[in-house]
């Protein structure tokens, strides 16, 4: 439910408010309109997010949290606080274990 990015960036946002589609655009850099409508479908479907359609002209449709939503938010803004806090030993981490990869690779490949 929870396992793709655009999921634990979206919660969030609409823990602080209903998000309309064109915002989630405009604040969630790099989501497309199609994987924005699936993980929103996702969330949905598990009851995390309420779909509020105003039935107006032009559309207007919101998005918020539900009672259970609003509870696995709780639940993952440790996380984030926790992620945020530890990306530069995380990245550090990564960009070494890359380099001894690279650095064996190279050593496997020379010819004898």
């Amino acid at each position: 439910m929870i396992s793709t990015k655009w999921a634990l960036l979206i919660i969030p946002l609409l823990a602080e408010r209903p998000v309309r589609n064109n915002e989630f655009l405009r604040l969630i850099d790099g989501v497309s309109q199609k994987m924005l409508t699936q993980t929103l479908r996702e969330l949905e479907r598990y009851g995390l997010v309420e779909r509020i359609d105003y039935r107006t002209v032009p559309p207007h449709v919101e998005y918020r949290l539900t009672p259970i939503g609003r509870s696995l938010n709780l639940v993952l803004v440790p996380i984030d606080d926790w992620a945020e806090k530890n990306f530069p030993k995380l990245l550090t981490a990564q960009q070494d274990f890359d380099r001894r990869q690279e650095s064996e690779a190279s050593v496997r490949t020379k010819p004898l």
